[in-house]
């Protein structure tokens, strides 16, 4: 027995992961409470792809337990001890307006709950690699202070510019407002790799942009392109809010970014950190993203403009993908932005 171990199983990126690694013939332990519905109400609720998951693979098993509790945790991992394969970790309070709202809440699901998974990897199933979902927010609001230009549509780095092509592993994480979100994932991002250098175990952090797909749950405050197909198939308005809806974002889908998972998988490494997203394949700013959903779907969207922006957000970012293309050269984006956004409504009609 084979067994993957993935938390955050009902979420976006967790979902994908359940069956991505249930088709490659592994056995499943999905740890996920629904907290979501907590965070965002019953739009964020991702109890519909529980059930799903159940209905479609055999070899998934959930469990219904929190990550910040230690004894419920290590029930499971003392159970299935070294027949565990691999820790996919993508729970987490994933808003920033939620995490300033109740910053103790926040860090103690981010910070404290990777914590609790670390130490438990370290103690039942050693050899395991630690797959750790971190953020592009621990570079907090640095990426603003870079010399961005207006255009139309969109705000944009000069092709000169040294970070044209994205940020890279190297930018400073130091020295910026990061959001409460941003911190206490920052807290996990570096315990993790320090369990990695320090301890020995086979740990990566993704640092991820966007990430989207038709299992995306997205919420007002969470889940920018899957909220904003939502709010234009029910015809309600979408607020922008702060830089003119001109901030860009990259946006890589789950698919894409579970067969990274795969590729470190079969050739993980220790305590190493990956900036991943759409990179200069799949980015658009959010006007952009508006124009291509009215095109796709043929509907209009009815607009509100929230002049001042949410702190710690990012005016431009993209993900610079050589660091990981260089260590695993096999894998490949199949989904742009266009594309990702297709399925969406496709999904969601």
């Amino acid at each position: 027995m084979s067994i993957v171990i993935i938390t955050g199983s009902s979420g976006l990126v967790g979902s994908e992961a359940v069956n991505f690694f249930c088709d490659k013939g592994f056995d499943v332990i999905g740890i996920d409470n629904n907290l979501r519905k907590f965070f965002f109400g019953r739009d964020g609720s991702t109890l519909w792809i529980k059930n799903n998951l159940i209905k479609r693979n055999k070899k998934f098993k959930n469990f219904n337990i929190d990550i910040r509790n230690f004894n419920g945790l290590e029930k499971i991992f003392k159970k299935y001890r070294k027949n565990i394969s691999l820790i996919i970790h993508c729970a987490a309070q994933p808003s920033h307006d939620y995490g300033k709202k109740f910053p103790v809440l926040d860090f103690n699901v981010n910070a404290t709950g990777t914590l609790n998974l670390l130490e438990l990897t370290k103690i039942y199933c050693p050899n395991a690699p630690f797959i750790f979902t971190s953020t592009n927010k621990v570079y907090g609001d640095n990426p603003n202070k870079l010399s961005i230009i207006e255009t139309k549509n969109r705000w944009e780095l000069k092709k000169n510019n040294k970070y044209y092509n994205g940020i890279d592993e190297k930018f400073s994480i130091d020295h910026c407002t990061h959001s409460f979100f941003g911190v206490s994932k920052t807290y996990a991002d570096l315990i993790v790799q320090e369990y990695g250098k320090n301890i020995g175990l086979k740990t990566v952090c993704f640092r991820a942009g966007c990430i989207t797909g038709p299992n995306h749950s997205g919420a007002k405050l969470h889940g920018f392109l899957s909220y904003l197909v939502k709010i234009t198939l029910a015809t309600r308005k979408y607020s922008l809010i702060g830089y003119k809806g001109k901030q860009v974002r990259d946006n890589l889908h789950s698919y894409d970014l579970v067969n990274c998972f795969w590729e470190f998988f079969k050739k993980p490494k220790r305590g190493e950190v990956y900036n991943i997203g759409g990179g200069r394949y799949s980015n658009c700013s959010i006007l952009e993203a508006l124009d291509l959903v009215e095109k796709i779907s043929n509907i209009s969207i009815s607009r509100n403009v929230v002049r001042i922006p949410r702190i710690g957000d990012h005016i431009w970012y993209i993900s610079n993908l050589k660091k990981f293309r260089n260590h695993y050269p096999k894998w490949k984006q199949k989904y742009n932005t266009k594309k990702i956004l297709g399925e969406l409504i496709e999904s969601f009609s």
